[in-house]
Order: C-alpha cells, then sequence, then structure tokens
C-alpha cells in the first residue's frame, strides 16, 4: 500500500495557474500508475488525467484537454497536475490515486487503490 499526500491548492482568480503535487511513501512508486480526480461541491468525483508508470504515456478527461498537464518524477516518488486557464467550474477538492493497474486498463470511475486526503481549489470569477 502507498500512502499520498497532495498539496497545492488555493484560492485563485479565473484564468490562473496552479501546480498540484501528490507526494507517494514506499519504494514501488514506480510500479503504480498515478491518477487526478476531483470533487466538486454536490457532485459526484469524476476523473481527471492519469499517468503511466515510466511517465511516457498520459491520458486525460475531455473537459480537462489542452489546460491540464499531469507529470510524475519517480525518483522524488511524486506526482504533480499543473493547472492553466483556471475557470470557476475547476473548483473542486483534488485527490490523489495510485493503482497497480497498467494506464491501458486504468479505472476512471476510481474504483480501486489508494487515495489522498485532498487539495482544495478554489477559482474566483
Amino acid at each position: 500500500q502507498v500512502q499520498l499526500v497532495e498539496s497545492g491548492g488555493g484560492l485563485v482568480q479565473a484564468g490562473g495557474s496552479l501546480r498540484l503535487s501528490c507526494a507517494a511513501s514506499g519504494r514501488t512508486f514506480s510500479m503504480y500508475t498515478m491518477g487526478w480526480f476531483r470533487q466538486a461541491p454536490g457532485k459526484e468525483r469524476e476523473f481527471v488525467a492519469a499517468i503511466s508508470w515510466s511517465g511516457g504515456s498520459t491520458t486525460y478527461a475531455d473537459s480537462v484537454k489542452g489546460r491540464f498537464t499531469m507529470s510524475r518524477d519517480n525518483a522524488k516518488n511524486t506526482v504533480y497536475l499543473q493547472i492553466n486557464s483556471l475557470k470557476p467550474e475547476d473548483t473542486a477538492v483534488y485527490y490523489c490515486n495510485a493503482d497497480l493497474t497498467p494506464l491501458r486498463l486504468y479505472d476512471r470511475a476510481g474504483g480501486s487503490g489508494s487515495w489522498g486526503q485532498g487539495t482544495q481549489v478554489t477559482v474566483s470569477s
């Protein structure tokens, strides 16, 4: 099992940028497919992005393509989510997920793996 801690959230104006981080414990971090999800008030959790073990492949929700970039640094046991051109509808708690499933089989419903406690992103208009 891997423990995850997200950081980097905050209050930002529309059009601004943030970089979220997710630090993982454990020596097997590079074996995990990593994902980001978000949950807005009154809504269900939704998939945002995921990245393969090596970092060579990524996949994104259609709603964030072109604005969000996910990356990872296996030497630092950390994944990142660069968020640009923030919109009020991006306001949510952002969660990090770690799963041993390969990226091509990654569950966008977020039904398995380990989760962090989340970091709040609030975008003002």
